[in-house]
């Protein structure tokens, strides 16, 4: 009788003892050098930095996290714990092209959306450069007065010194930006196009976004990052 001789994955040694069973009735083992514990032939592996790439590029798509796990053939607590080391790391500020002091013309707008209820709403605030077509500012919060300062504050100095910027008649806008750039108009005048556009673009491509979908946010935190990655991948993807 043959009897195998175990390693250890972790130090190679083969000072190993049997160490009880998994929950799911598996042999467990422990190496005496190091104290790894371990299994033989163990189902989960952990994913592979190609897997991390396709993960990144699908979170960028209208796929729901359940989707992605069905994809790539992994559990969703391995989608979701990729989501939220991403949300940690996400840059919660715009990259935008250096612009000279002359007029710029920005349009804002705000986009409903909600996290884990409907109860809960969280209002996407946009600013959108109408030349180049980057978003130059963005926060997420309520529809008050607060939140529209927290998008005045996002954008780039140079738009606050110089930009007109064209809003809806929502009264939150008057009561933060320069009276003297501000102007307030109708939807019909075209001067925010491009803006709403853009809101269509989001909301199809981030499916936390999507109206009447299942994917919707659970965490405030993934909702933020998951809008914040969109917004540099759509940036990045202008300066091509």
């Amino acid at each position: 009788m043959t009897v195998e001789i175990v390693h250890c994955p972790n130090c190679s040694s083969k000072e190993v003892s049997r160490n009880g069973k998994t929950r799911h009735g598996k042999q467990n083992f422990k190496c005496r050098d190091c104290g790894r514990q371990f299994v033989l032939n163990p189902e989960w592996k952990p994913i592979t930095e190609e897997q991390k790439e396709l993960m990144s590029r699908m979170l960028l798509e209208r796929i729901s996290q359940a989707g992605i796990a069905r994809v790539l053939q992994v559990s969703e607590d391995t989608v979701q714990r990729y989501v939220n080391s991403q949300a940690a790391a996400v840059k919660k500020q715009v990259d935008v092209t250096p612009k000279e002091k002359k007029r710029l013309n920005v349009q804002m707008d705000e986009l409903w959306s909600f996290v884990d209820s409907k109860g809960n709403q969280q209002w996407v605030w946009l600013a959108l450069d109408a030349q180049t077509r980057e978003i130059v500012g963005v926060h997420i919060g309520d529809r008050s007065a607060v939140s529209q300062a927290a998008l005045w504050d996002s954008i780039p100095p140079v738009y606050r010194q110089c930009a007109v910027i064209y809003t809806d008649h929502w009264s939150a806008y008057d009561s933060v930006l320069p009276s003297k750039r501000h102007q307030s108009v109708d939807k019909d005048s075209g001067l925010t196009s491009y803006i709403e556009r853009f809101n269509c673009t989001i909301r199809q491509r981030v499916s936390r976004l999507v109206r009447k979908s299942l994917g919707f946010s659970k965490k405030l935190e993934n909702h933020i990052a998951a809008i914040w990655r969109f917004v540099h991948h759509y940036n990045a993807n202008l300066q091509l």
